[in-house]
């Protein structure tokens, strides 16, 4: 595969870093730089700014209003808006969600909730991990029991990524207890200003609120929100997954994260008080990651390619997940090491340390690094952890 940009792509490239010039604000991509939580409004602001500049879904098709563009277009606006530190935009709704609605859902679906997802109106969250099925998602518990026109829905999602600020979630409920796992699933759109809803915050170890648990306590729930056929919602779930796993994959974040790390590592003196990046142990080990990058992106092209001929992510998918999951820890891991008593836990400021003349020189690069180091430990889990990923390239790909 040539993997270097023709001129009109360059062209292209030119005219997105234009936009995110004109268009990005300082305090959005000082916060991007430190990768600091974003609010609501910053979030769903930032998607109305794409969505008025008619780049609000660029994997969508035209007729739903996306952008044509094609793979490779696609992979460098990702990369550009990553490299400058733009918001990441909300994949639950734009790259998950939607998918399934354009595929499988009804015309009056589509009409209803797509406009909200690309304007920047509606906030939508995943309803996909219990207590008991994580990894097994097949063993999903939370009930939809069918009364005439509704379903009464019972149970608890946990994990569930900035349901605090959700409008909309889209569930895996059991609506036939006695099928097997797989066969008694179906996929529902609910909204979470119904009664019975409860969003109950989990705080992190440094003091975030990024997951939730989600309690239904007989929530009713239009039958119009089903999505598809009911009890088929295992195979609306695994065409969602193949579209999560791709985007885990997060190439352009990790380029970014890499270029943050050779900045750190050439500012910070090793133990012989020359700058780290001078060490050839620490050298290596950021080239290994660089090389894996580069494997992974050239992977993830051909990917999307296959995605652009409407064809579904397939067990492929399974390899960028694992791979870029690993990439993202190993960097994480990487920065923490090269700012050494800097990347200190639950420092949320560190500029309140700089006249103390500890972080003067470059604040902004340990914004809460040992909080980014934790967190980023869950990479290889959410998703499908990496365990069950090689599962499926085992029997899939390898025919094992």
């Amino acid at each position: 595969m040539n993997i270097n940009y023709t001129k009109e792509q360059l062209a292209f490239r030119d005219e997105i870093r234009e936009f995110l010039r004109n268009s990005l604000s300082t305090e959005l991509k000082e916060k991007g730089f430190r990768e600091a939580p974003l609010t609501r409004d910053e979030r769903l602001g930032w998607q109305r700014t794409l969505h008025e500049h008619g780049w609000g879904a660029p994997a969508w098709p035209v007729e739903y209003g996306g952008t044509g563009w094609n793979a490779i277009q696609r992979h460098i606006f990702e990369e550009e808006c990553a490299q400058a530190f733009a918001p990441e935009q909300l994949s639950f709704g734009i790259k998950m969600v939607a998918p399934v609605i354009q595929k499988y859902a009804t015309q009056e679906q589509k009409d209803r909730y797509l406009p909200g997802i690309i304007s920047g109106t509606d906030w939508w969250c995943q309803g996909y991990s219990e207590p008991g099925a994580g990894s097994d998602l097949a063993s999903v518990k939370t009930s939809a029991i069918r009364q005439g026109d509704h379903y009464v829905v019972n149970g608890q999602k946990t994990w569930t990524t900035l349901a605090q600020h959700a409008d909309w979630i889209f569930c895996l409920v059991r609506t036939d207890p006695d099928a097997r796992k797989q066969a008694g699933i179906s996929f529902l759109l609910i909204d979470m200003k119904s009664p019975g809803i409860t969003v109950r915050p989990i705080i992190m170890l440094d003091g975030g609120h990024e997951v939730n648990e989600v309690w239904f306590d007989d929530v009713q729930v239009p039958t119009e929100n089903l999505v598809g056929e009911e009890n088929q919602g295992w195979t609306y779930a695994k065409y969602l997954l193949g579209h999560e796993r791709t985007n885990i994959a997060r190439i352009g974040r990790s380029k970014a994260a890499l270029k943050r790390l050779k900045t750190i590592a050439a500012r910070q003196p090793g133990n012989d008080g020359q700058p780290l990046i001078r060490d050839p142990r620490f050298r290596d080990r950021i080239a290994m990651v660089e090389l894996e990058l580069l494997a992974l992106e050239i992977t993830n092209l051909k990917l999307v390619a296959a995605d652009a001929q409407q064809r579904a992510p397939g067990p492929e998918a399974s390899i960028l997940k694992i791979k870029g999951s690993e990439i993202q820890q190993a960097l994480t891991e990487l920065t923490a090491t090269a700012l050494g008593p800097y990347a200190t836990a639950h420092v949320r400021d560190p500029r309140r340390y700089g006249e103390a003349g500890i972080s003067d020189a470059f604040p902004e690069d340990c914004h809460n690094m040992a909080g980014h180091y934790f967190n980023y430990r869950k990479t290889t889990i959410y998703g499908g952890s990496s365990e069950i990923q090689k599962t499926i390239i085992c029997k899939a790909i390898l025919g094992l």
